[in-house]
């Protein structure tokens, strides 16, 4: 006992004394973890007893400690889980007085508390109708009073639970399965519930539980640790808030971090994130084996009545005959799941993991974590660079969509994928902190794979595609752009898996350029020659632009459901058609030749006859929008019916001042979304006299619900453009009515010169946090700048926006270098 304990124990059991020496316990630095857990369970029993035991307890009677305090894993702020057990024979309005002597000074102290009052019989019944009550006695450990009563109700819960088990288990998993649907899985959240989440502390608790029930047993290795791990970040996340909170907040990470010695938030994050992968593939694993032998069990009955009963069950042993079904060499099927073949000699066979992997994949069977295990410890390493046989084991692993996934989380428990792709570990769990992402960057490359199978039709090279997609983002991790490092990496990797020269080079190509064509689709302006050209050089062969189109649309469908949409692959798919085309050889239209569309051109004349904007708009769906070339027995492309992917919206009016702010302003009153806009000034001979119109073509969305009616939206165009209409304050009410989320600021907005080499304008573009008008807030600069815009294309993930302005002087020359750059900063100045 410490010195700090024994002072507890030396003053009075009050709640003073214990309170003072609890704050003592938790501020001492030199004690963490296990330790401090441990001590704070201690010091806590010596209250309660003392509490107990100036009760006067009748005879019969103990004081037990259930749950997490009987595991005496105490956090700073725990519940505390008590029960109060008594054999029967005191008379009820003693053993209420006696737990009100206990409960009112733990609430006195704020402490939560979880307590019962009840015979071992009332347990038992109660254990036997909640499965949570059920699982917190397991861990009953007594504090005061009769020990015998509380061994006898131990032995009886624990035997209950194990001749129960058929019945109890399935209910376990039904309920973890249910929270983590609700809860998420822990290894991806940003803001995980250390407890609830799937590989959380519950997780932990119910494989103790399965354990317990001598029914299987989960694997071991790294586990307590894992555990231990989510433990102290709870601990250390009590402290950092004062609160009793389970859920790491991101405002809180970095305080966490630093109460547990810890560089920043993202190591705190991927240590966490390793915890819970171990306890969420031993979850997978033990439940698995629950599944088996109640399966099995289940069977054996009917077997004994097949086979005629004791004389028939002699024969076989009274087990049913295990079949081994072969899957590839030195690999087979045995029930339910892949494992070595008897004649396997691993030590000898460096391919054997992969070729085990591949036929796990391609079966859609769960590799034996006892084989995986093995290979761990036996197999030698692979030769570099790989032999073929390796290689194209590697491709049929990633190319069995979604059954890759749990193959590879069982060659990652082991360590083998990083044995195998050494540059692996650094983007092993790393956390990416865009809200745009569902994954940790090594399962987004996995599941990108994923998707990129169901692609593979679409391209002449399937195995370049499904090890570009693996490698995509390896450059994560390094210093500077992920892409440039990436290049490097997945060159080195392709050498070592053994493509030769020119697929090592499409390889990186792949790598380097795999944001290209979605940021140029949706950031660019495609009817720029030099837009189209700029993405010809950097592909250079068809091949290689095929290859691209597929990892696009797999990697946006891998990051989330925010990064990918009908839109999105519309642009995309037209701007692939165009540089197929020049890569052909074709000439590229001359946009300064273009006539408006004969919409358009009506439109115009009825502006110039009345003096007035005339509106148009266009719902666009995915079968109007540019025709994909993808092969027709593509999966992907049996759409039952259409996706909308936006609204085209044709306003013409007379050329004036403050069209660009008052028109953004209006769409962003009425919530429509802006994704591209196209300005043009139409010069039109007409019966009523020449003059010049501005032509408006945009793309919009409603952010939800319907459209707003054309009307509508030309009556409060009028409004904004005779100065009736306030937008700005407009928009300010509305932001004022949506404050932000406590804790996150912003970055601030940035705007540079990008570097297009168009020969049309100059490409300014804006970076900064979504919000409503933020487009009208940068017409409003341009404006004031006396610049005029030619055209405007919004990317928006998550709350970042990407706004990009093709502009001119008003004469339409481009900006000389010097203006292009003070226009930046004017830009920069207005939007912070």
């Amino acid at each position: 006992m410490t010195s700090l304990e024994v002072n507890a124990q030396n003053e009075d059991s009050g709640p003073g004394g214990y309170a003072a020496a609890r704050l003592l316990l938790l501020h001492e630095k030199e004690r963490s973890g296990p330790p401090r857990r441990t001590a704070l369970a201690r010091l806590t029993d010596d209250w309660l007893a003392g509490l107990f035991a100036a009760a006067a307890p009748p005879r019969g009677t103990a004081l037990v400690a259930v749950g997490g305090y009987g595991r005496s894993e105490l956090s700073p702020r725990s519940d505390l889980d008590l029960l109060l057990l008594h054999d029967g024979t005191a008379d009820k309005a003693a053993i209420a007085a006696l737990a009100d002597r206990i409960w009112y000074p733990v609430w006195d102290l704020g402490l939560a508390l979880d307590h019962s009052v009840r015979t071992p019989a009332e347990a038992r019944a109660t254990a036997a109708d909640d499965l949570k009550v059920h699982l917190g006695l397991l861990d009953a450990r007594p504090l005061a009073g009769d020990a015998g009563l509380v061994a006898a109700l131990r032995t009886t819960v624990l035997a209950d639970w194990r001749n129960q088990a058929p019945r109890r288990l399935p209910e376990l998993d039904a309920l973890c399965r249910e929270r983590a649907e609700r809860m998420g899985e822990l290894q991806f959240l940003l803001e995980p519930d250390l407890k609830e989440a799937r590989g959380g502390l519950r997780d932990a608790q119910a494989l103790r539980a399965v354990a317990a029930s001598w029914l299987a047993d989960a694997p071991r290795e790294g586990l307590d640790r894992a555990r231990r791990r989510l433990l102290d970040t709870r601990d250390a996340l009590h402290l950092a808030t004062g609160r009793a909170t389970d859920r790491l907040a991101l405002q809180e990470q970095d305080a966490v971090a630093a109460e547990l010695g810890l560089l920043d938030a993202d190591t705190l994050l991927r240590e966490v994130y390793e915890a819970a992968r171990t306890i969420s593939y031993a979850t997978d694993v033990t439940w698995r084996e629950v599944n088996r032998v109640l399966k099995a069990r289940s069977a054996r009955p009917r077997l004994r009545s097949l086979l005629g009963g004791r004389s028939g069950a002699g024969r076989t042993g009274g087990k049913p005959p295990i079949e081994r079904t072969p899957l590839a060499e030195g690999v087979v099927e045995m029930d339910g799941e892949v494992v070595l073949a008897r004649t396997a000699r691993p030590e000898r066979d460096p391919v054997l993991p992969l070729r085990a992997a591949a036929a796990a994949a391609q079966s859609g069977l769960p590799l034996s974590p006892h084989a995986v295990r093995r290979l761990a410890a036996t197999a030698p390493p692979l030769p570099v660079p790989w032999p073929a046989e390796a290689r194209e084991e590697l491709v049929t692993l990633l190319g069995a969509g979604e059954a890759t996934v749990p193959v590879w989380e069982a060659l990652e428990a082991e360590g083998i994928v990083t044995r195998l792709l050494p540059d692996w570990e650094r983007v092993r769990c790393r956390p990416q902190r865009n809200p745009v992402h569902t994954w940790t960057v090594d399962r987004h490359l996995v599941e990108t794979a994923v998707r990129a199978a169901s692609l593979t039709r679409r391209v002449g090279r399937p195995d370049l595609l499904l090890v570009a997609a693996l490698l995509h983002d390896i450059g994560k991790g390094w210093p500077g752009d992920h892409s440039v490092a990436g290049e490097t990496i997945a060159r080195d990797l392709a050498a070592r898996v053994g493509f030769d020269r020119t697929d090592t080079a499409t390889v990186a190509t792949a790598v380097r350029h795999h944001l290209l064509l979605v940021e140029t689709a949706t950031r660019r302006d495609l009817d720029d020659p030099a837009t189209v050209e700029s993405v010809a050089a950097a592909v250079g062969t068809l091949g290689t632009l095929e290859l691209l189109h597929a990892l696009t649309e797999a990697d946006a469908l891998a990051t989330g459901p925010a990064a990918w949409s009908s839109w999105r692959a519309s642009l995309v798919a037209d701007l692939v058609k165009r540089v197929a085309g020049v890569l052909a050889g074709e000439p590229l239209p001359d946009p300064e030749a273009a006539a408006p569309s004969a919409e358009q051109e009506r439109l115009a004349i009825e502006a110039l006859r009345t003096g007035e904007p005339v509106l148009a708009l266009h719902t666009r769906d995915e079968h109007t929008a540019e025709p994909d070339d993808s092969d027709p027995d593509d999966s992907a492309s049996d759409e039952a019916a259409p996706e909308p992917v936006g609204v085209e919206l044709v306003i013409a009016l007379p050329d004036q001042p403050g069209v660009l702010p008052a028109v953004a302003g209006v769409l962003a009153l009425h919530r429509l979304t802006v994704r591209a806009a196209d300005l043009r000034a139409v010069d039109l001979p007409t019966g009523l006299g020449s003059g010049s119109v501005l032509v408006l073509d945009w793309r919009v969305a409603a952010e939800y619900g319907s459209l707003p009616e054309a009307a509508r939206l030309r009556a409060d165009l009028v409004r904004a453009l005779d100065g009736s209409l306030d937008i700005p304050a407009r928009l300010a009410e509305r932001e004022a009515a949506y404050p932000r989320r406590r804790g996150l600021t912003a970055p601030p907005p940035r705007v540079t010169v990008a570097a297009a080499d168009s020969r049309l304008a100059t490409v300014i573009e804006v970076r900064a946090q979504d919000a409503p008008g933020l487009l009208h807030r940068i017409g409003r600069a341009l404006e004031g700048a006396a610049v005029r815009v030619r055209s405007a294309h919004v990317s928006t993930l998550g709350a970042n926006a990407v706004d990009t302005l093709y502009v001119t002087r008003p004469d339409g020359s481009l900006l000389p270098p010097e203006e292009a750059v003070d226009l930046a900063r004017t830009l920069e100045a207005a939007l912070g």
